[in-house]
């Protein structure tokens, strides 16, 4: 009897401890699971860690790109780079535990979508400023060949003011020289001794002009004898910074027909020797001769 009962206490025992042994194994088995669960979380946490802090980096690369094309948007586009920048900062010293990576991760994207919106804005002014520069270098080459077709207009109009200046100038043709002596009858007769000249004719031709400005016509007409004395008036004019003197004036109504002209210098003594006669108008020269009286 009582080995019965030894035996059903043994029993017990064995049971009981068995029990025991089972569930310390699932416990352990428990703890065990937790562990790599546990192991497993945080690695997880920390490769979507650095993948966000990845995610943020291309975002503020993608800021200092469009920065450096100097837009009008640049204050803008800083601004935003900015809170990239801190939001990394706030991430690089995070526990990573999934409710801050969570919060991370949605202001990354509130971020992203910002970045789309002013990337977009931004390719539309870059293609504005593409055309305005298009235009403007489109005009820059118009102005430019206007200048060019303006100087080629100036030039033409210079040579044609010089040709119609030259043009205008009036021509003085069929210069002659003469010495008479006078009878006391008035009539002139044609000598060429210096000792019986009491008069000395001047004559020339003022040629046909249409395009000349027509009026009355001053010229200057200078009588230099063999000994280089001027003859005359002996009177000097300017002109400009040139001096002229002249023995006597001649003042024609020109209406740019042919116009002859005749003029007369008296005088007394003339000297033997070759006489120079130069006519003046204003201060140039327009034509001369001379003849000789022994």
């Amino acid at each position: 009897m009582e080995n019965q009962n030894s035996n059903s206490k043994l029993k017990g025992i064995i049971a009981l401890l068995a029990i025991l042994l089972v569930g310390s194994l699932v416990y352990i088995f428990k703890l065990t699971s937790d562990a790599k669960t546990l192991e497993n979380t945080v690695v997880t946490t920390k490769s979507e860690k650095d993948a966000v802090m990845k995610d943020l980096e291309e975002l503020k690369a993608t800021y200092d790109a469009a920065i450096a094309e100097n837009t009008s948007m640049s204050d803008e586009l800083i601004a935003e780079r900015d809170k990239v920048e801190k939001l990394m900062a706030e991430l690089k010293s995070a526990k990573g535990d999934v409710a801050s990576l969570s919060k991370y991760k949605e202001q990354y994207k509130a971020l992203e979508v910002k970045m789309k919106n002013l990337m977009e804005e931004v390719a539309v002014l870059k293609t504005k400023n593409e055309k305005l520069t298009t235009d403007l270098d489109s005009t820059k080459v118009v102005l430019e060949d206007s200048k060019k077709y303006n100087q080629v207009l100036v030039g033409q109009n210079e040579e044609l003011a010089k040709t119609v200046e030259k043009g205008s100038k009036l021509s003085i043709t069929n210069l002659k020289t003469g010495a008479y002596k006078l009878r006391s009858s008035g009539k002139q007769i044609e000598t060429d001794k210096a000792s019986r000249t009491d008069v000395l004719k001047v004559s020339f031709t003022i040629a046909e002009n249409s395009i000349a400005k027509s009026g009355d016509k001053t010229y200057y007409i200078q009588v230099i004898d063999g000994k280089n004395n001027v003859l005359g008036d002996k009177a000097t004019i300017a002109f400009g910074d040139k001096s002229l003197t002249y023995s006597f004036t001649s003042t024609v109504k020109y209406e740019n027909k042919t116009v002859d002209v005749s003029e007369q210098l008296r005088g007394k003594d003339f000297a033997a020797g070759t006489y120079f006669v130069n006519v003046f108008d204003k201060g140039e020269l327009v034509s001369k001769t001379s003849f000789t009286l022994r």
